[in-house]
């Protein structure tokens, strides 16, 4: 007999759920007394909070509702629904001008409510916004054209419930396997996931039945550039631009892609037309700056920053831009205007912790340190709170690594690969040096830099598979299964899919730092392949990306413990790589390179058998783009400040140090 509850038994339980049907039923004062009760008991409850503001409006009680949507973002500032909801009561006060903006923050952090659109196409008609209410009245009527379940779907994708979202869209395709609109949203599920192959497969099949699928196409672009396909992302956005003329998505679609291609004045070019032709600005003027800082445009950069934070005051995302340009400085005005916005009711989540890591630097640059700390902390703790980063799990795929490439494993794979001597793999922890090492190599006339390329994560990431939660990695024994061509294909595969990238140089770097948990990987399919082990002490490494916020990945750094940890792995896993691969592996310490640049300059070249140039001595004369946190320190002489800065902190980093325990040791280990 089974004992599991039925769903009545399941609702009698849970007073939320019983709220939620007497809403339904029109029971309000009912529902009402139960929620009140339930936010007294667990004030943290957002859906209880939400569905009592709800009743309140239902019952016209519109100041207690709004004073309970307040204590909602409060807790959970990017509730969705609460910021509908928000508006509707403003909406039924007759305050229609801040009823749109609470809508417009409602279809920001969830375009998939109906509701809210409806609303904003009238809304906007009546103000004469003609452009707008087109926007909104496109988004209404596509999503009313839905099935309900894929509105759902919709919904379920910007309130984190991802995996249910899944699980939907899945189920309604295998009802209606051509649904275009199902396989866009299961494309989306899949980016959010990070399993962009399955998204580019979705979208490329919904593309090839409707070419006119403009939405898809949109999409498709985004899936090409985070798998860095740059070609053809560029091929698809220009085909976007035709179909869309003037079209501010398509617009900005092709923009990014000129970025991404190197093609900054046209880029720059399309941003301008757009910050003419829009609203608000505030991201195009961001996208501006990024251009224009990786071609080394300094102060053209920080005033596009500056227009979006005019535009967009809580746009956290342009105020960490301009923290980021490392040798920049607010000044006392930007810094009030940074802690009023932090300390705002209802900033995102997004927001807040853009904005945290921005006052951490700017409190650091005052050298007001336990200030600066406390920012770093909570913007940590927030970034941290949005991943599901394990270092358990981690330090199992090192231990991996360590069981499967044994000395007998590296000589069964001798004579596997192929033989191109071309990529120089730069590796290590990021923050450690890397794009130091890159500019010094990019600046000799045999070597291209390129990008972080994330190529070998990629093959990592197909040799695996997909896995079903719980199910053991397949990688890396997978490789003992493999026949003996598919490492020369796996080899050659990486040599076309990089050649984008490079110029007309024999050789070229390759500096995505998470490459070395991959190191028996590469040397397996590039056996000519060098590496470089970027290292830098543990204490400056460690701190100094913990203060840093990356665009994506390093989930590692968002905890000093995690943190911590991850660098004492990941030396004991160089170790083990430079035991089996001697004669493959330099390691190169920030601190000597600061110290005697030349000797160090001459080390590397002499590893990777180049003659000595004077211009990698002066690589910050060399004019390349480069696009990491290090871009501005790279264009000036050799950088000291950063060596000890972590010093200035130590009383707030005990949990650090105890993390590295014993990593210090290793790091002298084998140099």
């Amino acid at each position: 007999m089974s004992t599991e509850p039925t769903p009545s038994e399941r609702q009698a339980g849970d007073p939320v759920r019983q709220a939620e049907q007497l809403l339904k039923q029109q029971q309000v004062p009912q529902a009402t007394a139960l929620l009140e009760e339930t936010c007294g008991e667990a004030p943290e409850d957002s859906k209880a909070s939400y569905l009592l503001a709800v009743c309140y409006r239902v019952q016209r009680r519109f100041d207690e509702a709004l004073a309970t949507l307040d204590r909602l973002h409060a807790i959970a500032p990017d509730y969705a629904r609460g910021w509908q909801e928000v508006a509707h009561n403003l909406r039924d006060l007759g305050r229609f001008a801040e009823a749109i903006e609470a809508y417009e923050r409602a279809v920001e952090l969830n375009p998939g409510l109906v509701a809210s659109w409806r609303f904003l196409a009238e809304a906007h008609r009546q103000a004469g916004s003609a452009e707008r209410a087109q926007v909104a009245e496109a988004n209404f009527k596509r999503l009313s054209g839905l099935p309900q379940e894929l509105v759902a779907v919709t919904s379920m994708m910007h309130e984190g419930k991802i995996y249910k979202a899944e699980k939907i869209c899945r189920h309604f395709l295998q009802q209606n396997p051509h649904h275009l609109e199902a396989m866009r949203l299961l494309a989306q599920i899949g980016s959010r996931l990070n399993i962009h192959d399955d998204a580019e497969f979705l979208l490329e099949s919904a593309l090839e039945m409707e070419p006119d699928f403009d939405l898809a196409r949109i999409d498709y672009v985004k899936v090409l550039n985070q798998r860095q396909k740059f070609e053809r992302a560029f091929v698809e956005a220009r085909k976007l631009r035709e179909r869309m003329p003037g079209n501010p998505a398509a617009e900005l679609a092709y923009g990014n892609q000129c970025s991404a291609m190197g093609k900054y004045a046209e880029a720059l070019e399309v941003f301008d037309r757009l910050i003419d032709s829009i609203d608000n600005p505030a991201n195009v003027q961001m996208l501006r700056g990024h251009a224009l800082k990786t071609i080394g445009s300094h102060d053209a950069a920080v005033e596009a920053y500056r227009a979006a934070c005019r535009a967009r005051p809580s746009l956290g995302d342009a105020w960490w831009s301009l923290a980021n340009m490392k040798t920049f400085r607010f000044s006392d005005e930007e810094l009030a205007r940074m802690q009023a916005q932090v300390d705002s009711s209802g900033l995102g989540r997004v927001d807040e912790y853009h904005l945290c890591f921005a006052l951490g630097k700017a409190f650091e640059d005052c050298s007001e340190y336990e200030k600066a700390f406390s920012f770093y902390a909570r913007g940590n703790r927030l970034k941290k709170d949005e991943l599901r980063y394990s270092a358990d799990r981690m330090q199992a795929d090192f231990d991996r690594q360590k069981a499967f490439f044994t000395p007998e494993r590296v000589r069964s794979f001798e004579g596997l690969g192929i033989q191109a001597p071309d990529p120089i793999f730069i590796v290590g922890l990021p923050r450690a040096g890397s794009t130091l090492v890159e500019q010094i190599l990019a600046s000799h006339s045999q070597v291209d830099g390129t990008l972080e390329l994330p190529n070998i994560l990629a093959l990592a990431h197909r040799l695996n598979g997909r896995l079903q939660r719980g199910e053991e990695p397949r990688y890396p024994s997978r490789l003992a299964e493999l026949a003996p061509e598919k490492f020369a294909e796996m080899g050659q595969q990486y040599i076309d899919e990089t050649r984008i990238h490079r110029r007309d140089a024999p050789y070229f770097t390759d500096k995505m730092p998470n490459n070395f948990r991959h190191i028996g990987l590469i040397l397996s399919v590039l056996p000519n392949a060098r590496i470089i082990d970027a290292r830098r002490a543990p204490m400056s490494c460690c701190f100094s990306g913990f203060k840093q916020l990356f665009a994506e990945g390093q989930e590692f750094s968002y905890s000093l413990d995690d943190i911590g940890r991850y660098y004492a792995g990941y030396v004991d896993l160089m170790n083990h790589w430079k035991l089996l691969y001697p004669e493959s592996i330099l390691q190169v310490d920030y601190e000597d390179v600061v110290e005697d640049l030349e000797s160090q300059v001459r080390r590397m070249l002499d590893f990777l058998g180049l003659e000595f140039e004077p211009a990698c001595v002066e690589f910050h004369r060399t004019q390349r783009s480069v696009r990491t946190a290090s871009s501005e320190q790279v264009r000036k002489p050799i950088y000291r400040a950063g060596v000890e800065q972590w010093r200035n902190f130590a009383p707030w980093l005990g949990d650090l140090e105890r993390a590295l325990a014993g990593a210090a040791e290793s790091n002298q280990a084998q140099s």
